[in-house]
């Protein structure tokens, strides 16, 4: 059943000739092979009917120029992040207008070239100030630029400058969505006004459940203040007015120095790999399983998200391995109540440490 607002790929399509649309569209999806799964079929099939609608309800002409500038954004930044898709990344974000001569300059470097060193990949807004030093401690091969086209801001640092993992976006909203969907690891560093938004966006994203949960670090150069106080705000006059919960402040770690920085990060995944439903139940893939006993002191532990039954061992679905989405990891499932991500990301963290 759709969901108010959404249409369905069988809705009619009161026009004459909506027959014979149809089937040019189901020509126009085979043509991309038999190897496409049934999913991926059916969702083309939904693509290209949803622009046909749009077509037909006579969109203004702007919008239908945004929406293809958005498809080609995509597509492209796509084919860019495609052949390292085995890689992990971190995106790193801060000020433009940090100096090279600023402590958080050189933290920035410092933290993208140690993480770097463990095999990641560091993801920035590709411009100058803590993007600029992030890329340039990873160095061009391990990074990536996501980059906007702004008048008033200087073009892309020297590091990324003609790597052609510099992805020029129009449009904040498609950078945004690459942001968080390529990225497994978020890591703040003082900003200004953009800066701020990401860490709130991004908060609330995770704390909505409409991003994974992923570990967020605020780091700055020894002796700042900024994140410090930026979580204090968050104590005294979020917390006590009840806009949000005391497990909300999980969902990120103040790191005190670079170790503690990237331990958070490497910890988040030394034993959990990623998430998603099946059948309306939580499936969480894993590198190792914990035992029954484990399993059972962790649903007493979390009786309070889970809506129904206990958090068990499953099989990978046959969803899953039809779209070869890791199916040889072990998963453990649960009847997940949808409004406790805070306290999801303390089960994760459990699970990282389970013997």
């Amino acid at each position: 059943m759709n969901t108010p607002g959404e249409s369905s790929l069988h809705d009619p399509i009161s026009d004459p000739g909506r027959e014979e649309m149809q089937q040019a569209i189901d020509a126009l999806v085979a043509l991309s092979g038999p190897r496409e799964s049934a999913t991926s079929r059916h969702l083309a099939t939904e693509m290209i009917t949803a622009i046909v609608r749009i077509m037909r309800d006579r969109a203004p002409i702007a919008d239908q120029k945004m929406l293809t500038a958005a498809i080609k954004e995509f597509r492209y930044a796509n084919l860019v992040f495609h052949p390292y898709a085995g890689i992990k990344k971190v995106c790193i974000f801060g000020s433009a207008r940090t100096a090279e001569g600023d402590g958080n300059y050189q933290r920035a470097r410092e933290f993208a070239e140690e993480i770097a060193k463990r095999g990641w990949m560091v993801i920035t807004g590709g411009g100058p100030g803590i993007m600029a030093a992030a890329n340039e401690g990873a160095g061009a091969e391990r990074s990536f630029g996501l980059r906007i086209h702004l008048p008033f801001e200087a073009g892309s640092n020297p590091t990324l400058a003609e790597d052609p993992k510099l992805i020029n976006f129009r449009y904040f909203f498609t950078r945004k969505i690459f942001f968080m969907k390529e990225s497994h690891a978020f890591v703040l560093l003082p900003g200004g006004f953009g800066t701020l938004d990401e860490a709130f966006e991004l908060l609330t994203l995770i704390q909505t459940g409409r991003s994974d949960i992923h570990p967020v670090v605020l780091l700055e150069s020894p002796g700042g203040s900024y994140w410090q106080t930026w979580r204090s705000f968050l104590v005294k006059e979020l917390l006590p007015r009840g806009l949000i919960d005391e497990d909300d402040l999980s969902l990120f770690k103040v790191a005190s120095n670079l170790e503690e920085a990237v331990a958070e990060i490497e910890h988040f995944y030394s034993n959990y790999h990623s998430e998603r439903y099946v059948g309306g139940r939580l499936v969480l893939r894993l590198h190792f399983l914990p035992g029954g006993r484990r399993l059972a002191e962790l649903t007493d532990r979390y009786r309070s998200m889970i809506t129904k039954g206990v958090i068990e061992a499953v099989p990978a679905s046959p969803q899953e391995i039809e779209e070869d989405d890791f199916p040889e990891l072990p998963r453990v499932a649960l009847w997940f109540d949808r409004a406790s991500f805070a306290m999801l990301r303390l089960l994760i963290d459990d699970l990282n440490s389970a013997p």
